[in-house]
Parts: structure tokens; C-alpha cells; sequence
């Protein structure tokens, strides 16, 4: 990379895992980095991701992984994903002291299984490396005269930067920083935004009183599921008390979500056994059951129970459930009324942001020179199974590049209004 102009000062703000790749990379280059954050400490939502198991990537072919993001978000994301795919991720990882493996799955987890060692690894990396943090340093746009401006427990304070960089989230998680104030304060400038949307969230269905309080909670395994005609996908999901959440819900919200904004109505196709043809599903409904129930027959003959089963008279009702072909039909592609996404801050991700047509091809807002935006507050979208961190880190990564960049052009303009 060029060498960047001396003095060179810069501001990042936000530090999550694409405010933290950017400084490493400026840090690097001999850059004087300063790093906020409105938050007591670094990384809240990166470490409330790792509580489960943190997955940090996928080890899938990298065309496929790029196709995870769409195909508007793969147009705008794949050269900085291809300059730091996934084994380049996992090396930097390693170079951590950090060991990874990949799950049955495909997913990439630390050894340890947590984001903490992670973490404390990369800020003492940073730390010696000369990156400053300073926290509970909440950013409220640009003062009179173009310094960035900052509310902090000591009063609010002014600084002046070489150059900005953005990684402010989305907006889901607002206890974690994540709360797309940014929106208004960029909209005001000039760059255009699509608005935050719940993406990788639940969705209400309106259950009847008994389905709720019987089945909330409840796990559907080994299921399928599919929206507006899409390959069925199979995994699993769990119902709540006001409809469904889970993995493969996540790997559909968008295509709701869409459906949702377009009909004010949506539609989850639900296959509830999708290791048995359609045709053997009917052979086995249609025959006699004796005197036996048709919950103990529909047990005995398909182990089909449980949720699933609560499911099936919930959406069919009883005289639907004694006619055979309906029965079968259901099971196999029960059309599940999908009325509302849940908000947007119990989502996982958000949806929406800074569009890539307002920034060029180095990660810099055209209205305003200087100022660089990486990380989920762009406007892509992917489901969960490390995709999330695999384009924060590389937006994070490519946009501190294009920084150097623009520090080392002698067209730089001063300041950053």
C-alpha cells in the first residue's frame, strides 16, 4: 500500500469487529489511530454473539458463500470478501493465538468456543500497537466547525481527524450500542440510506390463546421450509408466543420481510417431514386406524406429534385434519400466515443502511471526503453461520485500505464536513 502523508491522525468510531479490523490495518501502517466507542467497553455485541458458541465463519466454497449475501449484496461485497476470505480470516485468527475448527456444519468456531479470549487477544494486539480507545464516547455528528463531536461522562467534547471511519452497527441490540442513530445525522449530509430493518428476527403468526400458552417454546426438528416458491431448506425453529423464530426462519426473513412490505401479508411453506415422499405420507394417512386416535395413529405411523402436531390442528382444524389428502398436503407443505416481523431490535441483524451507490470503491461516503463506512451499518444482509462477522471483518479490512488511500492522494481534502 502507499505510505500515508505524515501527520496522519484518524477517528474510528464504532469498535466492533469492523471498527477493530480497520485500526489493526491503520495501526499498521504507521497511522496515529483513535478508536470510540459509546459503550464502558469494546466489542459488546461481538461478545453476546460468542455466549453460544461464537461462529465466526463458514468453511463452505467461497462462491457459495458469496451468494449467501444475495445478489445485490454479493455485487457490492465480493472484493473485499475475496481480498480476506475465510482462510485468510481463520490465519489471523491463528496469528492471535487463537486455534479454530469447523463444526458438522461447516461453521468455523474458535477452539474455545467463546469470542473472550478472541477479543482480549486482538485489543492487547492493538493496544501495543498504539491504537487509543476511548469509551462511553457517544458520537453526535459534526460541530460548527467540522470537528467530530462527542458526548463523554466529562462533557462533550471536539476533535479533528486526518480522516473518519465509520463502523457505528445497525440497528438491532440498542443495550449493545447498536442503535442506528447514525441514520439521521448521515441523512442530513446528503447520503442516501435505505431504512433499518429486522433481518435474521422472528416473525408473529397470531397463535390462538391455547396454541400459545401449550406450544411456546417448543423446538420443530428436522423440518423443511420455503417462501414464494425458493427450494425448501431444512433445519430447525422454535415457537413462541406470538409465532416463530430460529435458524431456518433467519435463512427466510428477507423474502418475508419482502412479502411482508409488498402484501402486508406472508406465507412460510412448512414441510414436516421431509425425509418421506408426499406419496408415502398419503399412503400412510389413508389407511385405517382402527380405534385408534388420530394423534396415536399419526405417532405411530409417521412419529409425527408434539408441536408439530399442535401445529397441524391449529392451521387445519379439525375437520381438515380427518380428511387424508389434506392431511397429507399439510404435512408436507403447511402454508404457515406469517402477519409481522418482530422488532428490530430483538432481531440478530439488521437489514438496510448506508447504500454502496453512496460510497466509491474505497469505502468513502461521495458526500462527504473523508469519511469511510465499513461493517453492518452498509446496506447487505446475510443469514447466520458466520457470514455476518466473515463481511464486517472484510468491509472493516477494506475500507481502512481505501483510507490509507485516500491519505496518500494528493487530491486529499482537508477535513471531513
Amino acid at each position: 500500500m502507499p505510505s500515508a502523508r505524515a501527520p496522519s491522525h484518524v477517528a474510528i468510531i464504532g469498535a466492533g469487529p469492523a471498527g477493530l479490523m480497520a485500526a489493526e490495518v491503520l495501526a499498521a501502517a504507521g497511522i496515529r489511530v483513535e478508536l470510540f466507542d459509546a459503550m464502558p467497553s469494546p466489542g459488546r455485541k461481538f461478545l453476546l454473539a460468542g455466549v453460544g458458541g461464537m461462529n465466526i465463519t463458514h468453511s463452505e466454497a467461497l462462491e457459495s458463500l458469496l451468494d449467501r449475501y444475495g445478489s445485490d449484496g454479493r455485487a457490492a461485497l465480493e472484493p473485499a470478501i475475496r481480498a480476506f476470505d475465510p482462510d485468510a480470516l481463520r490465519a489471523w485468527i491463528h496469528g492471535l493465538g487463537i486455534e479454530t475448527f469447523v463444526g458438522s456444519s461447516g461453521k468455523v468456531f474458535p477452539r474455545e468456543m467463546k469470542a473472550a479470549p478472541l477479543l482480549r487477544a486482538w485489543l492487547a494486539r492493538l493496544k501495543q500497537a498504539g491504537v487509543t480507545l476511548h469509551v462511553r464516547h457517544r458520537w453526535l455528528g459534526w460541530d460548527a466547525a467540522g470537528g467530530l463531536h462527542f458526548a463523554t461522562p466529562e462533557g462533550e467534547i471536539s476533535l479533528h481527524a486526518d480522516a473518519t471511519l465509520l463502523a457505528l452497527g445497525g440497528g438491532s441490540w440498542k443495550k449493545l450500542g447498536s442503535d442506528g442513530a447514525w441514520q439521521d445525522l448521515l441523512a442530513a449530509r446528503g447520503v442516501a440510506i435505505t431504512p433499518l430493518a429486522p433481518a435474521n428476527c422472528g416473525f408473529d403468526c397470531g397463535w390462538g390463546e391455547f396454541f400459545a400458552d401449550k406450544y411456546a417454546g417448543s423446538a420443530l426438528k428436522n423440518i423443511a421450509a420455503s417462501v414464494a416458491g425458493s427450494p425448501f431448506r431444512v433445519g430447525e425453529c422454535v415457537l413462541t408466543a406470538s409465532g416463530i423464530e430460529g435458524n431456518l426462519v433467519y435463512a427466510h426473513a428477507r423474502a418475508l420481510r419482502e412479502q411482508l412490505e409488498c402484501d402486508g401479508h406472508a406465507t412460510l411453506l412448512l414441510d414436516l417431514l421431509p425425509a418421506f415422499s408426499h406419496d408415502k405420507v398419503l399412503r400412510e394417512v389413508s389407511t385405517s386406524r382402527g380405534a385408534k386416535s388420530l394423534s396415536s395413529f399419526l405417532q405411530s405411523k409417521l412419529n409425527l406429534g408434539g408441536a408439530k402436531l399442535g401445529l397441524l390442528y391449529e392451521l387445519l382444524g379439525k375437520e381438515a385434519m380427518q380428511n387424508p389428502a389434506a392431511l397429507a398436503s399439510a404435512i408436507k407443505a403447511l402454508p404457515l400466515p406469517v402477519v409481522a416481523a418482530r422488532p428490530l431490535d430483538e432481531a440478530i441483524s439488521s437489514a438496510g443502511g448506508v447504500r454502496f451507490a453512496a460510497l466509491d470503491d474505497n469505502y468513502m461516503l461521495q458526500a462527504l471526503p473523508g469519511v469511510f463506512c465499513a461493517g453492518e451499518m452498509l446496506d447487505w444482509e446475510a443469514p447466520t453461520g458466520g457470514y455476518l462477522l466473515t463481511a464486517c471483518f472484510a468491509t472493516g479490512r477494506a475500507a481502512a485500505r481505501g483510507l490509507l488511500q485516500y491519505l496518500a492522494s494528493d487530491t486529499r481534502q482537508a477535513g471531513n464536513s
